[in-house]
């Protein structure tokens, strides 16, 4: 059986409850019983020391003594115990909440008046006595010769004759009579009562908790309702304000922390509606990159192939070169997309090792000297003394200025330059700009620079797979890349590397 939060706190709540009344009437009964036991104990601790003084008992003693004499009997120690029985006979029938009976020295019972077979022990424990002589708190419970294991309340006291020590006066004060008694009003009223204050109290207790809990749980069963509609409904999550300034519990903890979640849940929502329009754009750009160079592969071998026969070989070489140039750009474009789904895909983690950025610009320099001299561009590098050493995949790195050198040639004019800049920075940081001084990018396309490829779009042609495999091999570094703002120059990228 599957139950809810609340049910499962209601149903604990009602075991514990059930629980705790019943120990507390367990507790509240025995309480009773033993301010019962202190209050007769109390009240009759004169009783037996009244029954050991009483002269009728001593002048019974003798004449049983004087009736009885038998030379060849051992000493009795003055105790007549059939005298004893009449006399604990009468003074039980005055008073039948008591049991009274004869000890001796040693705690043997002497004297009694139980029916017969009613007496189930010949000897009574004599430390609680003394107890009780000695005046210790109240109540003290002795040994009840009518019960095998039995202890009741008791009152005792020395019985003498003459100075001579001669045995005990014990008195039961609840006696079976007793016993019957009080179970049968306990039944009928005392234990009624207790158990209908207990039901009244535990009743209005369940009440009370019951409502406790719903107000407890009530911002759990609102986030509840929240979620279940997370699974049923594909749109932003929406989530109640919590109160500002209200109590700071566990539960109002929890419930800011899930607005939280259900804020960060949003962003990624939008990110991943975000991400999912820049994956659309990216197919359609690269489908527009590819149409126009495979469109004019096509058309090229297609008239290489019908007129063959008729082409001189300076127009069929010209045919030849331009459809390989297509050829090429087809390749480019489709390395470029292989090696940008590697880096996406986490096929490729960088290998980091110290290097000189020096010596790394100049390999660059030397591979973009012919293209730069053909445009007029110049190529221009700052670098501080020392040449700072950093600490990176040398190969990514090279790929991320290789790209960003020829995105600045290409739109960069004829006579304008293209440089690089390397700055030490605080924290163990170098940081690399490369600038030039062409159109720069216009603002509508500087959101999705970074994000996707952009289609061409009047005189200016930028991002293409270029930067986008730039920024996720600096991501992969730990950083990125950012597009500066720089009065007097065009597009100038920056980004940080760490310094060996």
């Amino acid at each position: 059986m599957n139950l809810t939060l609340s049910q499962r706190l209601s149903v604990a709540f009602c075991a514990l409850l059930l629980v705790c009344c019943g120990a507390s009437a367990w507790l509240q009964i025995r309480a009773n019983i033993m301010r019962e036991q202190e209050v007769v104990q109390g009240l009759s601790l004169g009783l037996a020391r009244s029954i050991a003084l009483d002269a009728q008992l001593m002048e019974m003693q003798a004449q049983s003594d004087d009736d009885h004499a038998d030379p060849t009997a051992p000493p009795s120690d003055g105790l007549g115990p059939e005298a004893v029985r009449r006399l604990f006979g009468k003074l039980m029938r005055v008073n039948p909440s008591v049991e009274v009976y004869l000890l001796d020295l040693n705690g043997r019972i002497v004297g009694h008046a139980a029916p017969p077979g009613r007496l189930k022990r010949d000897h009574v424990d004599l430390v609680p006595i003394q107890r009780l002589l000695n005046k210790e708190t109240l109540p003290i419970q002795g040994d009840d010769p009518r019960s095998e294991h039995g202890r009741k309340v008791f009152s005792a006291a020395v019985l003498r004759s003459g100075e001579q020590k001669v045995g005990y006066i014990y008195v039961i004060l609840q006696s079976e009579e007793h016993d019957r008694l009080l179970a049968r009003a306990s039944a009928s009223s005392v234990l009624r009562t207790t158990l209908l204050s207990m039901s009244v109290v535990a009743g209005l207790v369940l009440i009370a908790g019951l409502l406790a809990f719903r107000l407890i749980t009530r911002p759990l069963r609102r986030l509840a309702a929240t979620m279940r509609q997370i699974d049923t409904k594909a749109e932003q999550l929406v989530l109640p304000a919590p109160k500002a300034g209200g109590p700071r519990d566990e539960i109002a903890i929890l419930e800011h922390s899930f607005a939280d979640m259900g804020e960060r849940i949003n962003q990624q929502w939008q990110a991943m509606r975000q991400l999912d329009q820049d994956r659309r754009e990216v197919v359609a750009n690269i489908s527009h990159d590819l149409r126009t160079p495979l469109g004019s592969l096509h058309g090229y071998l297609e008239t290489l192939s019908l007129k063959d026969a008729t082409l001189e070989a300076a127009e069929r070489q010209r045919y030849l070169d331009i459809a390989l140039a297509q050829s090429r750009k087809v390749g480019k474009l489709a390395q470029g997309l292989f090696e940008l789904a590697r880096l996406e895909h986490g096929a490729v983690q960088p290998e980091l090792e110290p290097f000189s950025l020096s010596d790394l610009i100049q390999d660059v320099f030397q591979k973009f000297e012919l293209q730069a001299a053909e445009r007029q561009v110049r190529l221009m590098a700052t670098l501080p003394h020392p040449a700072p050493m950093v600490r990176a995949d040398l190969g990514m790195i090279e790929r991320v200025l290789t790209n960003l050198f020829d995105n600045g040639i290409r739109h960069t004019p004829e006579g304008g330059t293209v440089e690089i800049t390397v700055k030490p920075l605080a924290e163990r940081k170098v940081e690399v700009s490369v600038a030039d001084t062409g159109p720069g990018v216009p603002a509508a396309m500087r959101d999705s620079l970074f994000r996707r490829p952009v289609a061409l779009r009047g005189e200016y042609r930028v991002g293409g797979l270029g930067l986008l495999t730039v920024n996720r091999i600096l991501q992969l570094h730990g950083g990125g890349i950012e597009l500066a703002d720089v009065p007097g120059l065009g597009a100038v990228f920056r980004f940080t590397l760490d310094a060996a």
